[in-house]
């Protein structure tokens, strides 16, 4: 006859094997789906990021209008000074890493530890991951994913992918998300057209796209662009 405590011990068990079935079987959803995804993105566009809904959602919240302008275009229609300005403002080293790069984070840990500027050292292909497949913020979880998401799309998509990705997705005003709704929001041309100058408006507001503005802009900003706009001479030719 089976006692109390043999009953105990068979219900914990069978507790913990549905436990650790359940894991596994999460996991190896995650896993099949997240491929999936990076794998179709590959070669269709990006319909909309996590930040677009947050976003809207924000808006609807404080009782204003939900905006969002945002028209895909192929790399080819995306001014090579719009990618020559990303890379001398956000990632130097972009055609040259594997997606991490290791000595800006380096860079950008002691100078928060100085106390200096917050200052990040995520890449455009963290960043690619981050805004087209997780939420955004600090934690741990989240930067796990992002690095897990960056190593695949490293592999799948490759670099002239990741920029192409990069440069439709990201916010670039109030609202404005990609490079062609943003030449239409801050310079009434198309993403095309853009001159060395206005790549560099755009380039220079990354950091807070809705507190910066590319025309009329600060000070701040201003001396932005023009180091931005002599990075990009150095750029060299983008061979992807």
């Amino acid at each position: 006859m089976a006692t109390k405590k043999n009953i105990s011990k068979s219900t914990n068990k069978t507790f913990f094997q549905k436990l650790k079935t359940f894991i596994w079987k999460s996991m190896l959803w995650f896993f099949g789906i997240s491929i999936l995804l990076v794998v179709l993105f590959k070669w269709i566009p990006v319909p909309f990021t996590p930040l677009m809904i947050t976003r809207a959602i924000e808006q609807k919240m404080d009782g204003q209008e939900m905006t969002c302008s945002h028209d895909w275009v192929p790399l080819e229609d995306i001014s090579v000074n719009l990618q020559k300005a990303v890379i001398a403002s956000e990632d130097g080293n972009f055609l040259k890493h594997n997606g991490f790069d290791f000595k800006a984070m380096q860079k950008a840990f002691k100078n928060n530890n100085r106390g200096k500027k917050l200052k990040g050292g995520s890449t455009i292909s963290q960043q690619t991951a981050k805004n087209v497949f997780l939420w955004q913020g600090r934690s741990y979880i989240r930067k796990g994913l992002e690095a897990y998401f960056t190593f695949l799309i490293e592999i799948v998509w490759g670099k002239e992918r990741i920029m192409e990705v990069y440069l439709n997705s990201i916010e670039m005003g109030k609202g404005v998300y990609g490079a062609e709704a943003a030449a239409e929001h801050w310079y009434r041309t198309n993403a095309k057209n853009l001159t060395k100058i206005q790549a560099a408006g755009i380039a220079a507001i990354l950091p807070n796209p809705r507190k910066y503005k590319a025309t009329n802009s600060s000070s701040y900003i201003e001396k932005r662009k023009g180091k931005i706009v002599r990075v990009m001479n150095h750029v060299g030719k983008l061979e992807y």
